[in-house]
């Protein structure tokens, strides 16, 4: 038995696709074109590239993409300014600013100080409580990609068993409520949880995001189960750099019936799904119904 792929690369070209033909409705429909503003701190070459690729993305859609380049010698107090400078922008309808942030700045503080109209990323605290109560909210990228995945191999979730590898506000957490809200019977594992790979073995799902390169082996998952991979690790293997999953993707694709791989999984519906939750938020904030 090998599994089969599921292509994020597939995915997103769909997402992309329909998020530019709702632009197109948006600006017949009301003049106006959603607006995505993202803040860079500092000089991190991944989030260079990963920013660049935001901004091609949103423009490529017909978006209005906006992006801020702030020192790495930047104050707290300066940087929320410049958000609420932001949430009071009509043109901008959903704010990013790309993590991690400077030593001494609070990024609970800064993700808190965006409007939760224009919380794109999910991670305002009023977005997070409403996602965990089961409410209407803006899901972060990531976990909304991987549910898209899952929801499309399976239909229908209700009464699955999923594992959720990894504990973090960006994805596990998240995702362990988007799976609740499906109804699923969820299990969040951690680092200091005892006897990890028993309770993976019992998982119809995995959704793995604990940021260890291939921490979970192929005699860790169930015959037949769905293998979300979102964990993206550079390691040396055969003396080139590659980048490799959480999952040991040779030994689990022989058992799984459905996997992710990296890269070409979880990454290309990371910016899809963010293209779409700033169209969402435009809607939201100009009561248009698409």
């Amino acid at each position: 038995m090998t599994a089969k792929i599921i292509d994020g690369k597939e995915f997103s070209i769909k997402i992309r696709k329909q998020v530019k033909e709702d632009v197109a409705k948006i600006k017949e429909l009301t003049g106006k074109i959603p607006g995505l503003a993202v803040i860079l701190v500092g000089e991190d070459p991944a989030s260079e590239i990963y920013v660049r690729n935001k901004g091609k993305q949103t423009t490529e859609a017909g978006m209005a993409s906006f992006e801020f380049k702030m020192p790495d010698s930047i104050t707290q107090q300066e940087l929320i300014e410049k958000i609420h400078e932001l949430n009071a922008d009509q043109h901008v309808h959903g704010i990013l600013v790309q993590l991690p942030l400077p030593e001494g700045v609070n990024e609970n503080a800064v993700i808190n100080a965006i409007s939760p109209e224009k919380d794109v990323d999910g991670f305002h605290i009023h977005n997070s409580g409403l996602l965990a109560t089961g409410q209407k909210a803006m899901v972060p990228c990531t976990p909304l990609g991987c549910i898209i995945m899952l929801k499309d191999n399976y239909k229908d979730l209700s009464g699955l068993n999923a594992v959720v590898v990894g504990r973090s506000n960006i994805v596990g957490k998240p995702m362990a409520s988007l799976l609740l809200n499906e109804n699923c019977t969820v299990t969040i594992v951690h680092s200091r949880t005892k006897n990890i790979e028993d309770i993976c073995r019992n998982a119809d799902i995995i959704v793995a995001a604990a940021g260890k390169p291939q921490m979970i082996k192929g005699n860790w998952i169930k015959k037949g189960a769905t293998i979300i991979d979102v964990g993206i690790n550079r390691i040396e293997i055969d003396g080139k750099n590659k980048l490799v999953g959480d999952v040991d993707f040779n030994e689990a694709k022989e058992v799984a019936n459905a996997i992710t791989p990296v890269p070409g999984g979880v990454g290309p519906m990371t910016i899809a799904c963010l293209l779409k939750n700033t169209v969402t938020c435009f809607c939201n904030i100009n009561n248009v119904e698409l």
